[in-house]
């Protein structure tokens, strides 16, 4: 889609979008929501970087291959966690 341009107003409002989640990542780090803590911050974290990656990397407007590696990338991302965290649970401390 070589043609296909966005308005800028898109990206003020994504950019206002993000600052919003910085300072909910912020304003949240302040209370103790005890095991939620993490949960929370990551929420946020992946919404941030689905914003980021859907708007400012124009992977929203892209073709389906690109797509694909994108979702191959993340899908190799969560590979890589999993045999992290299977390592660190396995461990006998």
């Amino acid at each position: 889609m070589a043609g296909h341009r966005v308005p800028p107003r898109i990206y003020f409002a994504i950019f206002a979008a993000l600052m919003v989640l910085t300072a909910v990542t912020v304003t949240a780090a302040f209370f103790n929501l005890g095991p939620l803590n993490t949960i929370v911050a990551m929420t946020i974290a992946v919404i941030k970087a689905l914003l980021v990656v859907l708007y400012f990397m124009h992977l929203r407007y892209s073709e389906r291959l690109t797509w694909l590696f994108a979702g191959a990338g993340v899908a190799w991302l969560m590979i890589l966690l999993a045999l992290t965290i299977s390592d660190y649970i396995s461990r006998g401390w």
